[in-house]
């Protein structure tokens, strides 16, 4: 959080250029020092002077009593100062900034810019909410440069989970998922929120079962200045940062940041090379009583490439080499080794969010919050994929055509198989609050548009292995047909629109002993889209109607303990790619078939907690249930080549478990932190498999690990500072017949640094390492693909059901990386 004017610092000053306007204490010597971390946030300094030495104008920092008043009348009286030292600053934070007081309903859990200022500076956001209960994060790359990740929360992964910053959503239009590596840079967090349970109830999400992941940006200096950051690792990794600070504009009142960062490094393992570009701002303006208005986004362009997701057999086979990559040189000899060439499968990607939050302070009793955003997305997904010459279709309509392509052989020539998705999504929300006695009264409107165009080009291969235009944008570059249009493997279009209506109270009784909330939520939700390939479908829509109520409540036992529980309900409709027909263009066959009578995931789920804040020990145990009707899993389908999101309906789900944080407060500069997860997730029904049903009641859900832990120490005196990390995931099943799983699997990462004093105009410039992934461990980090079964077996009415492998994530090898870093 940003620095407060009217706390004074500590002896050691924060890092970071938000925090150095404040003046500097003196240190406690005395024999009066003491600590009372009882006062919640705060650490109590007796500093001793006598009254002839102290200047008339240096009060204290609290209230006298009356005998220290006394005292101060005598000329060799001792009066007492209390200096109060903030946890925000860095190495006073409990767990080393990962976790914070909690006081509301629900399990929140935090990471802070204490932690994060700590770790890879290109590190995601899932990447630094690894460690928090719950929360299982698949990668491809140690960098985080790569799209090939997730995050399963209490099993349940990236597309069931809602992205929010400072009010305005981040998940992908059309398939809810987030991709972290766009969202900011680290160095602007001020805190990562994951609360695992439910989102609150004026989030603009709809996918948030799985919770929601709340991001905060700093906010701007008062002052003028800047941070700049230069990094270099394994892989030939390179990243530069600067962001500016504009401090108070011309006297308005307005400050800003502004911050570029490039960054590139080359694959781990097999050929490729990421390299992207980001810049964030915010500029803010506060007045008033509590007005604030500010103006915030990021724009994100990148292009990477990909990482073969391998099936158990060619793990075991080849671990992290051979068919697990993709070829570094073009095969023109061979089509189909041609199709696996490194450059055909790389995916170039930009991203802009914006959004504008504004708090009103209308009258003593009443306020309005308002958001308006907009999101623009352009991606190509592409792989590398064989097309006949002739006998190709457009959707179901045969061709004529017979296509020149360079270096076919026996009719069969390399093509990049391009996916484009161009998105425009744009809305706001709006909560009126009214306090009146012990109620916060809460109305609320949330409105949401959607545009999102997806279509399948193709463009020809050349001998050597190039394909122009990474792209797809360049019409010219693709193949077209002799009437002058397109070939196409899929092409649609959606319309969608979200009305959402809400209403709450939080109660305060009891002298805030007792707090309950009470919300509603109705969500209206329509699409509208058109299949503009050849066939028996044209037009589809879908609607949607959910009642969403709430309850939560928590008890105050005392200044340290707290019971929470509340009760929530959410639903999901699935991923727009459900509603369409996609084909073949070489056969005309049907890929998927779409259908306009999807059905909506709804679950119901309840959290059972007591929190901890004591004088060393802040820590929450919570107990968790989940059932589910039409449970939505996100997996990958191939696509004449190329990779897509989809979704599968797994039917019910009974999930239960057990969530535990516990962190220290600094002991002689040392914060450790411990978290864990028990998990039983298990399967309500027996799932349709062709004409014939499998045998899966009872077994245990996919990427749902029975046991999680994650242990952290860090240690920070201001200048010296390091954090050890560790994280335990247990097995996790790939298919719902649990016939094939990943094992389990440990790692640990590890930064240490400096921070120097102050020189000249360089603010605390720092040097720091960070190693991820120490002990280079070769494993399986996630399911990429789940599947029904992995091996053939037998329904219930006796026929044989087809197996099929699932396909999974390989997690980064070990990574070193460098970084020296200064504030200006």
């Amino acid at each position: 959080m940003a620095y407060r004017h009217d706390r004074a610092t500590p002896p050691v000053r924060p890092y970071g250029p938000t925090h150095r306007e404040a003046p500097t204490p003196p240190v406690c010597r005395s024999r009066y020092r003491s600590l009372l971390p009882v006062l919640i946030g705060t650490t109590v300094c007796f500093s001793v002077a006598r009254a002839a030495d102290t200047p008339a104008t240096n009060k204290p920092a609290i209230q006298q009593t009356a005998s220290q008043a006394h005292a101060t009348q005598s000329p060799k009286a001792e009066h007492i100062i209390v200096h109060r030292v903030s946890d925000s600053a860095p190495g006073n934070q409990p767990g080393g900034g990962l976790i914070h007081l909690q006081d509301g309903v629900k399990s929140v859990s935090t990471v802070s810019q204490d932690f994060i200022s700590k770790q890879a500076p290109m590190a995601t956001a899932f990447q630094l909410a690894s460690m928090l209960p719950g929360a299982n994060v698949a990668s491809s790359d140690p960098m985080g440069f790569s799209p090939n990740t997730n995050i399963t929360v209490r099993g349940l992964d990236n597309s069931a989970i809602g992205y929010v910053l400072e009010g305005m959503p981040l998940n992908d239009v059309a398939y809810y998922s987030g991709t972290p590596s766009q969202f900011a840079d680290s160095e602007n967090y001020q805190e990562i929120a994951l609360a695992q349970g439910s989102a609150d109830l004026d989030s603009p999400v709809l996918n948030a079962v799985g919770g929601l992941m709340n991001l905060t940006f700093r906010d701007p200096a008062k002052k003028a200045g800047g941070d700049a950051s230069v990094s270099y690792g394994s892989y030939n990794t390179n990243r530069e940062f600067i962001r500016l600070d504009t401090g108070d504009i011309a006297h308005t009142g307005i400050r800003g940041f502004v911050s570029y960062s490039h960054g590139a490094t080359d694959n781990w393992r097999g050929p490729g090379r990421d390299e992207k570009q980001h810049v964030d701002f915010k500029f803010l303006k506060e007045w008033g009583q509590g007005n604030r208005a500010s103006l915030l986004g990021s724009f994100n362009t990148t292009i990477t490439s990909w990482y073969p997701e391998p099936t158990m057999d060619t793990w075991k086979s080849d671990g992290i080499k051979g068919q697990n990559n993709l070829l570094a040189r073009y095969d023109s000899s061979n089509p189909d080794n041609g199709a696996n060439y490194w450059r055909l499968w790389r995916d170039g990607e930009r991203t802009l969010y914006g959004g504008a939050p504004v708090h009103l302070t209308l009258t003593d009793r009443l306020s309005l919050d308002v958001t308006p955003y907009a999101q623009f997305a352009y991606g190509n997904w592409p792989g590398g994929s064989t097309m006949s010459t002739s006998g190709l279709y457009q959707g179901t309509q045969a061709l004529s055509d017979t296509l020149n392509l360079p270096g076919a052989q026996d009719g069969v020539g390399v093509v990049r198989a391009d996916y484009t998705q161009r998105s425009y999504r744009s809305g706001f929300t709006s909560a009126l609050h009214y306090k009146t006695g012990w109620n916060d009264f809460v109305l609320g409107y949330w409105y949401d548009y959607g545009d999102d165009n997806e279509q399948q080009p193709f463009t020809a291969v050349q001998t050597n292995g190039y394909a122009p235009d990474i792209w797809a944008e360049n019409g010219k570059d693709v193949i077209r047909l002799s009437n002058g249009e397109r070939l196409l493997g899929g092409s649609f279009h959606t319309i969608s629109q979200t009305n959402a209506l809400f209403v709450g109270d939080h109660m305060s009784l009891l002298h805030d002993h007792l707090a309950i909330d009470l919300g509603f939520k109705a969500v209206m939700m329509s699409r509208d889209g058109t299949n503009s390939l050849p066939g028996p479908q044209y037009h589809v829509a879908s609607n949607s109607m959910e009642p969403l109520p709430r309850l939560g409540v928590r008890w105050r036992i005392d200044g340290e303990n707290q019971l929470f529980f509340n009760a929530t309900t959410n639903f999901r409709a699935p991923d727009q790619t459900a509603l369409y027909n996609t084909y073949d263009p070489s056969s005309g066959e049907m890929y998927g078939t779409g259908s306009t009578d999807v059905r909506n995931e709804y679950s119901i789920s309840e959290e059972l907690g007591y929190r901890r804040t004591g004088r060393w020990i802040i820590g929450s145990l919570t107990l968790f249930n989940y059932n589910f009707t039409n449970r939505q899993i996100s997996t990958q389908a191939v696509q004449n080549g190329s990779i897509v999101s989809t979704t599968m309906n797994a039917g019910g789900q009974t999930s239960r478990g057990v969530d535990v944080e516990i962190g220290l407060r600094p002991w002689h500069h040392f914060s450790p932190y411990v978290s864990g997860e028990y998990l039983h997730a298990t399967i309500d029904n027996d799932l349709m498999s062709g004409g014939d049903l499998l045998r899966t009641r009872g077994r245990i859900a996919v990427r749902s690990p029975t046991l999680q832990a994650a242990a952290g120490l860090s240690y920070d005196d201001g200048h010296i500072f390091g954090v050890a990390t560790v994280h335990y995931t247990g097995h996790q099943y790939a298919t719902f017949m649990n016939d094939e799983r990943v094992s389990d699997h440990t790692t640990g990462d590890l930064a240490i640094g400096y921070r120097f004093s102050d020189h000249v105009h360089l603010h605390q410039p720092t040097l720091r390492m960070n190693f991820i992934n120490i002990t280079n461990e070769h494993y399986l980090s996630g399911v990429a693909s789940p599947t029904l079964n992995a091996k053939d077996t037998t329904g219930v009415y006796g026929t044989t059901i087809a197996g099929s492998a699932p396909s999974y994530y390989i997690g980064g090898g070990f990574a070193a990386l460098f970084t020296a870093s200064t504030g200006f």
